[in-house]
C-alpha cells in the first residue's frame, strides 16, 4: 500500500511555507494544493512565453525543490497559468532540466533565486536533522573512547565570554552521559576530536539557525534584489562549519576502530568497510574548495549544489561514526563476519568454544552507559536487529546509514526519540542564568559585603541619608533622559494600563523623588540594582549594582561639586584597588567648544554621544561617524579633533585655556565653565586630590541631563574593566518632574567593575577569603542536640560569632573548622561531660586546653579580645 502523502497548501491567508514543507515536496511525500482564495485576485496579463534551464548536475530532490519555490513565487506574481503548468509537472513528476512556461514574462522571474531558495530550504531542513543526530552519535563515541569530558564543563557566565550554543551542546551531552561508568574512566581519552565538540557542534547549531531564519524569510516573499547573495553568505558559513563537523567525526571513527575493538577479525573488517565506504577528509576539502571557487565566480547554483553535496557527505561520515561506535560497544557477540586478506585468504569468524569464551569475556567487560546513550543504543537495536541475536556487519552498516537518512520513512521516529532523550531524561539539564547576570558565591559575597560597608561608611561620614526607590518606574519618567542609550531601557509588559520600565540608573528616580516630595535640599546615598538591555561583555552586565551619592539644593558655588569628587577619590582609595584617574570636564565648556567649531546647536547632544566613544574608538572612527552619519563637514570634525585631544593637569590646562586670545574666552558658556572650574580646582588642590584628576576635553558623558561639571573614573591597573565611576551636575533634571528647579550634582560608583578588580587582586596576592565571621565552632561528639543548643546559645547570648556541629567523628569537626577558617573549637564528648569540662582547641596553633564548663564563655571573650587588639 502506498504511503499517504501529507498536504502542503499554498495561497491561503495567514499560512506560511516552511523548510519542512519544501523538503516533503522535494521528496514527493507531500501533495500540493492551492487555496481557492488565491485565484480571484490573480489575473494573467502577459502572453509572453518564458524558457529556463536547471543545471544538469541537480538531483531530483533539487529540481523538485526549485520548481516548488518557483510555483510559490509565481503565485505571488499573478501568474495562475504558469503556476498551473508547474503544479502539473510536479504532480506528474515530469522532470527534466529544460522548461517552457506560458503567460509569464522572463523579466519578472529570477529562476536562479527560486532554485537557491528551494534547495537552501532542503539544506536547512537536513542541517537541523544532522545537528541532533551528530550530537547523539558523538556521545556514543565519547563513551567508547572513555573520553575526558572536562571541556564540556561550560557555564553561560552571562557576560558574553562563552558561546551560548557551545554551552547548550555541552548541557545536552551531559544528559547523554548521565550515570555513565565509561566517561572519564581509564586513560581519559582527550583529543581535539572530543575537546572541540562543544565549539564545533555549537557553531554548527548557530549557523544552521542563521540559515533557517534567512530561509524562512525567502520562502514567504517574492523575488527580492540581493536575496541570492544574502542566502549565499549563510550557506558559505554553513559549508565551513560542515567541514569542521565532518573532520572531527571521521577522526573519532578512526580512533574507535584503532583503539576500542579488541576482536581482531571484527576490527579488520570494520576498518576495511570504513576505507571503502566512508568519505575521506580529502572529499570534504575538495567540496569546500570547489564551493568557495564557485562562489568567487558568482556561479551561485554550482556553489549551492556543492554545499548540498557537502551536507550529504558529512551525514554519511557521521553515520559511519555511529556504525563504528555501535560495533565497538556490542562487539563480536552480535557481529559475525569473514575478513578477506590482501592475498585473497579468508579468515573465518570465531566459533565453538573460542567464540563462547570470547563472548563470556566480553560479557564480563560490559559496563554501564549513560542513560541517554543507553536509550539511543537500545533504539538502534530495536530498529535494526528486530529481535535477531546476530547480524552481518555490512548489512548492519547499510541499514544504519539508511536509519540516519532524513529521506527515509523511519527518520522522524529517530528524531523524536533523540528529542525525548535530551528533553525527558532523568538527568534534568542544569538551569542557566539569563544573559548578562551572575550568581555570587560565598567568597565573592564576603568581598562585596566588605566593599559595601566601606562605601556606606564614607557616605555617612559626609552626612548622607539613605534612600530606596522602586526597581521599576513609569516609562514616561525614564524616557528622554539618556540620549542614545534610551534604547537600552528594559520595558515591562503592560500590566493593567501602566507602562513601566526597569530603572536604568538611580539618578532619575532620585530626581523624581525630590520633585514628588517638594524637597529643596537633600543629601542622599543609594545602593541598589539597575538594569540595561546591553550586549554583555567582560565587566558589562545587564543587571548590576550602582552606589550613588547626590546632593540636591542651593549651596555655595562649586561646593557640592567639590565634595562629590572628593568622596569619589576617598572611596577608591579606601577600597584599595590600585592606580586610577578621574577624568574631568564641563558640559558648558564642551558646548562652547562645539559652538566654536561650528556645530549647529541642535546637534550638540548627538555629537557629544560620538565624542563620548573616544575611550573605545580612534578619532578617525569618530570623525567618520560625525561626518557620514551625523552630517558634519570634515573641516568641523577636524577642528573638534584639535580640541578633544587636549588633556593634562587641571591647573596647567586650565591656565592654557584662560590665556589671552583663547577662543574659549570669546564664548560666554565656555568662559562661565572655565570660571567654575577655577574655583573647583583650587578646592581640590587644597584637599590634596588633584594628583588623581585629569582635565580631559574629550570627556563628554552621553547622558542628556548633565549641565555642568562631568567626570569619570578609570582604573589604570592590569584588569581591563574601563570606567569604574562617573557623575556630574544636573541642574534641570529635578525641575523636569515638578514646578521647582532644584540644582543637583552626584556620582555613581560602578561597583560590579570594582568587585572584579578586588577579586582579581585577591587571586594575584593569594589572599585567603573567609566567607563567614564565625569565631568558635561548638563540636558535640555524639548526637546530643540539646547539649549543643545549650552551649552555643550561651555564646550567642554573649555576642560571640559561633556555630555548632553534632557528629561522633572528631575528624569531621576539625575538617569543618579548617575549611571554614574558624580559629577556635569547643569540643565536648562523653569524657568531657563527665569531668565537667570542655576542650578549647586553637585550630591555627593546633593546641588544646581543658577549661571548666562554666568558664568557657569568659575564656573565649578574653582570647578574642587579645587577638583583636
Amino acid at each position: 500500500m502506498a504511503a499517504v502523502k501529507s498536504i502542503v497548501t499554498l495561497g491561503s491567508k495567514g499560512s506560511s511555507l516552511s523548510s519542512t514543507d519544501v523538503f516533503a515536496v522535494a521528496n514527493d511525500v507531500a501533495r500540493i494544493t492551492i487555496d481557492s482564495s488565491a485565484f480571484p485576485h490573480r489575473s494573467s496579463s502577459s502572453t509572453t512565453n518564458s524558457t529556463f534551464s536547471l543545471p544538469n548536475f541537480f538531483t531530483t530532490e533539487e529540481i523538485r525543490a526549485s520548481l516548488f519555490l518557483l510555483l510559490n513565487k509565481l503565485l505571488l506574481l499573478s501568474s495562475p497559468s504558469a503556476t498551473a503548468q508547474i503544479l502539473q509537472i510536479l504532480e506528474r513528476n515530469e522532470l527534466t532540466f529544460d522548461y517552457a512556461l506560458e503567460g509569464v514574462a522572463p523579466a519578472v522571474v529570477d529562476y536562479t533565486a527560486a532554485s537557491i531558495d528551494g534547495v537552501s530550504a532542503v539544506i536547512d531542513h537536513c542541517s537541523a536533522a544532522l545537528s541532533a543526530v551528530s550530537d547523539a552519535v558523538a556521545a556514543i563515541s565519547c563513551e567508547v573512547l572513555r573520553s575526558d569530558i572536562s571541556p564540556f564543563n561550560l557555564i553561560d557566565s552571562g557576560d558574553g565570554s562563552s558561546s551560548k550554543d557551545a554551552v547548550a551542546v555541552a548541557a545536552d551531552f551531559k544528559v547523554f552521559f548521565n550515570g555513565s561508568k565509561l566517561i572519564n574512566s581509564g586513560t581519559k581519552f582527550l583529543d581535539g576530536c572530543v575537546s572541540e565538540i562543544p565549539l564545533v557542534h555549537g557553531s554548527f547549531r548557530e549557523v544552521s539557525r542563521l540559515l533557517h531564519s534567512k530561509a524562512r524569510v525567502q520562502l514567504n516573499s517574492g523575488f527580492r534584489a540581493g536575496s541570492v547573495k544574502d542566502v549565499s553568505t549563510a550557506l558559505l558559513t554553513l559549508a565551513l562549519s560542515l567541514s569542521n563537523l565532518g573532520d572531527i567525526s571521521i577522526r573519532r571513527a578512526r580512533f574507535v576502530v584503532e583503539s576500542s575493538i579488541s576482536d581482531f577479525n571484527l576490527s579488520g573488517c570494520l576498518s576495511k568497510l570504513l576505507d571503502d565506504k566512508c568519505p575521506a577528509v580529502d572529499v570534504l576539502e575538495e567540496l569546500l574548495d570547489s564551493s568557495q571557487a564557485a562562489l568567487r565566480k558568482k556561479d551561485y547554483l554550482l556553489f549551492m549544489h556543492n554545499v548540498y553535496e557537502l551536507l550529504d557527505v558529512v551525514r554519511r561520515i557521521v553515520s559511519w561514526e555511529g556504525v563504528t561506535a555501535f560495533v565497538a560497544l556490542e562487539g563480536s557477540a552480535i557481529f559475525v563476519e569473514k575478513i578477506v586478506g590482501d592475498n585473497g585468504s579468508v579468515t573465518e569468524p570465531l566459533s565453538g568454544d573460542n567464540a563462547k569464551s570470547d563472548k563470556k569475556a566480553e560479557k564480563k567487560k560490559k559496563v554501564v552507559l549513560g542513560k541517554g546513550t543507553a536509550a539511543f543504543m537500545q533504539f538502534i537495536k530495536e530498529e535494526l536487529l528486530r529481535g535477531a541475536t546476530t547480524i552481518g556487519l555490512e548489512k548492519f552498516a547499510l541499514d544504519f546509514l539508511e536509519l540516519l537518512d532524513p529521506r527515509k520513512s523511519g527518520f522522524d521516529v529517530l528524531l523524536k526519540k533523540l528529542k525525548d532523550i535530551v528533553e525527558s531524561n532523568e538527568s534534568r539539564r542544569l538551569p542557566k542564568l539569563p544573559k548578562g547576570t551572575r550568581d555570587f558565591a560565598k567568597e565573592q559575597m564576603a568581598i562585596r559585603e566588605k566593599a559595601f560597608s566601606i562605601i556606606v561608611h564614607v557616605f555617612k561620614r559626609h552626612g548622607a541619608m539613605a534612600l530606596d526607590t522602586p526597581a521599576f518606574e513609569m516609562r514616561e519618567t525614564l524616557m528622554g533622559k539618556y540620549g542614545e542609550d534610551s534604547k537600552l531601557i528594559y520595558d515591562l509588559a503592560d500590566q493593567g494600563g501602566e507602562l513601566c520600565s526597569l530603572r536604568y540608573d538611580l539618578t532619575v528616580p532620585f530626581a523624581r523623588y525630590v520633585a514628588m516630595n517638594g524637597l529643596t535640599s537633600f543629601k542622599r546615598y543609594q545602593i541598589a540594582k539597575v538594569y540595561r538591555r546591553d550586549n554583555p561583555s567582560k565587566g558589562r552586565y545587564r543587571e548590576f549594582y550602582q552606589c550613588d551619592f547626590d546632593v540636591a539644593g542651593q549651596f555655595e558655588k562649586m561646593g557640592p561639586d567639590f565634595e562629590v569628587i572628593k568622596i569619589l577619590t576617598e572611596l577608591l582609595d579606601k577600597l584599595n584597588i590600585g592606580n586610577y584617574e578621574v577624568k574631568l570636564n564641563h558640559r558648558k565648556l564642551l558646548d562652547g567648544m562645539l559652538a566654536i567649531c561650528g556645530v549647529p546647536q541642535v546637534k550638540f547632544r548627538t555629537i557629544c554621544s560620538s565624542i563620548d566613544k573616544l575611550d573605545k574608538q580612534t578619532f578617525e572612527q569618530i570623525k567618520k561617524e560625525m561626518v557620514e552619519e551625523k552630517g558634519l563637514t570634515e573641516e568641523t570634525a577636524d577642528k573638534i579633533g584639535t580640541f578633544v585631544k587636549q588633556r593634562g593637569s587641571p591647573v596647567e590646562l586650565l591656565s592654557k585655556l584662560q590665556e589671552e586670545g583663547s577662543e574659549f574666552l570669546k564664548n560666554s558658556e565656555a568662559e562661565l565653565a572655565l570660571n567654575e572650574l577655577e574655583i573647583l580646582f583650587k578646592a581640590l588642590e587644597k584637599s590634596k586630590c588633584t594628583n588623581k584628576i585629569v582635565f580631559d576635553l574629550s570627556l563628554a558623558r552621553g547622558l542628556d541631563y548633565y549641565t555642568g561639571v562631568i567626570f569619570e573614573a578609570v582604573f589604570k591597573g592590569v584588569t581591563q574593566v574601563g570606567s569604574i565611576a562617573a557623575g556630574g551636575r544636573y541642574d534641570n533634571l529635578i525641575g523636569a518632574f515638578g514646578t521647582k528647579q532644584v540644582p543637583a550634582v552626584g556620582m555613581s560608583l560602578g561597583i560590579e567593575r570594582v568587585f572584579a578588580i578586588m577579586e582579581q587582586l585577591q587571586k594575584d596576592q593569594n589572599q585567603e577569603i573567609r566567607a563567614t565571621e564565625t569565631q568558635v565552632l561548638v563540636s558535640i561528639l555524639g548526637d546530643d542536640l540539646a547539649l549543643g543548643a545549650e552551649l552555643v546559645s550561651e555564646m550567642w547570648d554573649a555576642d560571640l560569632e559561633a556555630e555548632f556541629m553534632i557528629n561522633k567523628r572528631v575528624r569531621k569537626h576539625i575538617d569543618r573548622a579548617i575549611d571554614s577558617k574558624i580559629p577556635y573549637m569547643v569540643i565536648v564528648g562523653e569524657q568531657e561531660l563527665n569531668e565537667g569540662i570542655v576542650k578549647l582547641k586553637d585550630v591555627t596553633a593546633g593546641t588544646e586546653d581543658k577549661v571548666p564548663r562554666n568558664q568557657i564563655v569568659e575564656k573565649l571573650q578574653q582570647l578574642l579580645k587579645s587577638t583583636a587588639s
